[in-house]
Order: C-alpha cells, then structure tokens, then sequence
C-alpha cells in the first residue's frame, strides 16, 4: 500500500517555529491596526468634530433618524425643534451627522 502515499521527506532549511509564531502574530496585529483600530479611531475623531461644532440653527439628523432643527445646546444636551413647537431633548453623542442648510424645508 506504500505506493498510494508518497514519502515525505524533510527540507534542509526550514523556518524556525517560534520565528513563524512572531511573524503570523506581528502580521496578525498589522491586520487588526489598518482594518479595525484606524478606521475606528477616525470616525470617533470626526464625530467629536462634529459635536463640537454644533451651534444654534444647524439642521442635524439623530441617530434614530430624528431630523431637527438645533435650537439650545449645553453642555451634553442638544435640544431640536423637529416641528412647529415641537421640542426634543437629547444627548449630542446621538447626532449622527449635519445636513445642508435648508434640507428640512425641502422634506
């Protein structure tokens, strides 16, 4: 039945086990640097942009898709007019982006 497998010899160079263990582990981190952590650290760096840049009259949209008028901010609220005397209060941590100028007459 030998002649159904054929023998596997060993090659006279082979790589260092604990070397190959750095490298899969080095490229492992590579991979979670450039495909997870950087991307993710850079829309938290634009969100903070943006809810620092917040001001009366800005026209945002929730992250439950409540769009509104900002009508009062403090400091960790942000109250928006989302109809004619119809106020809601909510954390600026849940505007998720700003509209253009003009965008809820236009809806």
């Amino acid at each position: 039945m030998s002649f159904f497998i054929s023998p596997a010899y060993a090659e006279a160079g082979q790589m260092d086990p604990g070397m190959f263990n750095m490298l899969f582990l080095v490229g492992f981190a590579l991979i979670f640097y450039f495909f997870l952590w950087r991307p993710q650290s850079k829309r938290a760096k634009e969100h903070k942009a943006l809810v620092g840049g917040l001001s009366k009259g800005d026209e945002v949209i929730t992250a439950g898709g409540i769009i509104g008028k900002v009508v009062r901010l403090t400091d960790d609220y942000v109250v928006l007019e989302v109809s004619d005397g119809v106020e809601l209060k909510f954390q600026k941590a849940h505007v998720a982006a700003e509209l253009p100028k003009g965008t809820i007459k236009e809806i």
